[in-house]
């Protein structure tokens, strides 16, 4: 049975890590280990995360000095991974429980090392507002148009992000989009499997749920990670957000 290191970085979810902690541990595939970044650094954070870690020996503990983002929390994480799978997963999210063992048999019968599925938008009260539903590949001309992809589906090989080098910029938002791009422009072949084995939680509050913060990173990601010309850049913003907008309806 293959280790999963599971990546989480922790910052002010404390009314949701509890559930999100158990929806991991009892996965069906018990070679877990369970790495969450407290991104907080207050005393509330290191006393919930603390007692959270008496309840499973597989949790690892990481804490930041300040406040350094999602994206940072995440690489620090892979850093002192061990798993041949990285899994990652939000504070707020929640996993079903046989996510990882049907993920890993679909990797291993396709053999692909980047996989993702198809997902179920909760709020804050787990009521199912929307789905999200994998398409089957995602090549990195569709990437640029729309991210289909939830970060708390993904599974990917470790020797991938090994071998590229490439990790999460530490932007506010669209960090996870922008590791995505990466990892396809250099040629990393993504398969997704159409199954609901994940919840994003879709708070009003949270920074991915701002307009007008997606709209300046999302030209970000063109212009300055992607090195497209202003108009360019401009031109798939537009496409990027009206892709967004019809998927939200």
């Amino acid at each position: 049975m293959s280790l999963v290191s599971i990546v989480l970085p922790y910052y002010k979810k404390e009314n949701y890590i509890k559930k999100t902690i158990d929806s991991i541990i009892s996965q069906t595939h018990q070679e877990l280990e369970i790495i969450i970044v407290d991104d907080e650094q207050s005393f509330e954070s290191k006393k919930i995360l603390n007692d959270l870690k008496i309840l499973d020996k597989r949790i690892v503990l990481i804490k930041n000095n300040k406040n350094l983002g999602a994206g940072y929390s995440r690489n620090e994480a892979i850093k002192i991974s061990n798993g041949k799978y990285i899994a990652f997963c939000d504070a707020d999210d929640l996993w079903n429980k046989s996510k990882i063992e049907k993920q890993l048999k679909f990797m291993e019968s396709s053999n692909v090392g980047f996989s993702y599925t198809s997902y179920n938008i909760i709020d804050e009260f787990e009521n199912i507002i929307g789905k999200r539903t994998a398409k089957s590949q995602i090549s990195f001309n569709d990437l640029i148009k729309s991210c289909d992809i939830g970060l708390s589906t993904v599974i990917i090989e470790k020797k991938i992000i090994d071998t590229f080098k490439i990790y999460f910029p530490n932007t506010k938002t669209k960090e996870d989009y922008i590791f995505w791009l990466r990892l396809s422009k250099n040629g990393v072949e993504m398969l997704g499997l159409d199954e609901n084995l994940s919840n994003w939680r879709k708070l009003e509050s949270s920074l991915s749920s701002s307009v007008i913060q997606r709209i300046f990173d999302g030209y970000k990601v063109y212009r300055q990670y992607l090195k497209f010309s202003v108009i360019k850049s401009l031109i798939y913003l537009i496409v990027l957000s009206i892709n967004r907008l019809l998927k939200d309806k």
